[in-house]
């Protein structure tokens, strides 16, 4: 520790007993490492072992999803009973030696399934389609398999915990299928599931409740959850702030904050320049709920790069918890450079698409960006699961060639944890 990262140096203790060491979280990052069975790989294992000894209080996996039928993207672990138990505890087993909690992000892709990959039409609460290249027309769930789906995040969670995880973070933001239930843009019911804010929250409730009692009273529940969809008659900060007080009442472990869907991905950068100079996109937000939430800790992910900024975040009490997520590609062992004095800056480098005066024609070379960037990182994680080095040289057509490797017809939708 040294004089400029006291106040991220200073453990944390939970609402539910859990203590972490310090206030850094890698967030979630999609690893697309899973084996053609959606199992926990060998890859996997390698790369959390990088991690736990990466200097992390809280370490949260990428996309574990509860669907096998209904998949984000190629290379998906999936947990929907035991049959991968072994795989599971060998790859929890990667922090039995370090002081980091770590936690499963559970999730389901809803109308952001790769039918490509899922091989099923996706589902969501309504038939509307996402406004994302190939993209197809979701179903709309039925109550009882609403129900189900409640069911089979509880049953996760349960075989995560069997497994050795710590804990389990809800997938509440980047338009998947918790946001889906909270947006009046893509939830259109009028059931029990929809028709105003209260309804179309019950989703999210109903799987904390599920997931709470199917686990002991010592496994930690969190959630990504957005703070606005930034979509005009979408999710809203005002209802944002509801849910907090919903989550906060049911006694939530974690509240981290993000913001945007993949039709508009702030999350990603996309946010004006004032907002790229404080570093952090959603610590303003995060800071307006402190009120909602005195007793439940608020971590920010997304734009954190210098020690001065996240430590200046956690003294102000703008936040409890700074999360890194990218430069943890380059930089597995970001936390402890940092806490150490090592380096007071992460620059992750990453890349954009090159022959721009070409392929903005044909491309929007925002989102197309975005994509590219994801898939750089993407490769950086391979590269670490394989026992190599990051390679910050790596170009952005070696890049592109692998996310259409990847992804094949959805490769410019590739998405996040």
């Amino acid at each position: 520790m040294t004089s400029s990262t006291h106040h991220l140096a200073q453990p944390l203790l939970l609402p539910g007993g859990h203590k972490l060491p310090n206030r850094f979280m890698k967030s979630a990052l999609s690893e697309s490492l899973g084996d053609r069975d959606c199992g926990p790989t060998p890859e996997l294992e390698r790369l959390y072992a990088r991690w736990a000894n990466g200097g992390y209080g809280l370490v949260v996996t990428g996309n574990v999803m509860v669907d096998r039928r209904q998949r984000g993207e190629p290379g998906n672990v999936v947990v929907e009973d035991e049959r991968h138990l072994e795989g599971l505890r060998r790859w929890a087993a990667t922090f039995a030696d370090s002081e980091a909690q770590l936690w499963a992000q559970i999730n389901h892709p809803g109308r952001q399934a790769n039918a490509m990959v899922s091989k099923n039409r996706p589902v969501a609460p309504s038939a509307i389609q996402v406004k994302m290249p190939g993209s197809t027309k979701p179903r709309a769930l039925s109550d009882a398999e609403i129900r189900e789906l409640i069911e089979r995040y509880a049953t996760t969670a349960a075989v995560l915990e069997k497994a050795g995880f710590d804990g389990v973070q809800l997938h509440g933001a980047h338009g998947y299928l918790i946001t889906q239930f909270l947006s009046p843009l893509a939830n259109q019911r009028d059931d029990a599931w929809g028709g105003d804010a209260e309804r179309r929250r019950r989703f999210v409730l109903e799987v904390l409740r599920a997931v709470r009692a199917a686990t002991g009273k010592d496994f930690a529940v969190g959630i990504k959850l957005n703070s606005a969809d930034f979509q005009r008659g979408g999710f809203s900060e005002e209802e944002s702030r509801e849910v907090v007080r919903a989550l906060v009442a049911e006694g939530i472990d974690l509240i981290e904050v993000s913001g945007g869907t993949y039709e508009n991905p702030i999350m990603m950068g996309k946010i004006a320049e004032s907002t790229r100079a404080r570093e952090a996109f959603f610590l303003e937000y995060a800071a307006a709920l402190r009120d909602l939430a005195p007793n439940t800790p608020i971590a920010v992910t997304g734009g954190f790069r210098s020690t001065a900024a996240m430590d200046g975040a956690i003294a102000n009490g703008d936040c409890d918890i700074v999360g890194l997520g990218r430069p943890t590609c380059v930089f597995p062992d970001a936390a402890a450079q940092i806490l150490s004095g090592a380096t007071d800056r992460l620059e992750s480098p990453g890349v954009r698409v090159g022959l721009r005066p070409v392929m903005g024609r044909v491309l929007d070379l925002k989102q197309m960006d975005g994509g590219l960037d994801l898939s750089w990182h993407t490769d950086q994680l391979h590269r670490l699961g394989a026992g190599k080095e990051p390679d910050l040289n790596r170009g952005w057509k070696t890049a592109l060639g692998a996310m259409v490797l990847r992804n094949g017809p959805e490769a410019f939708r590739a998405k996040r944890g």
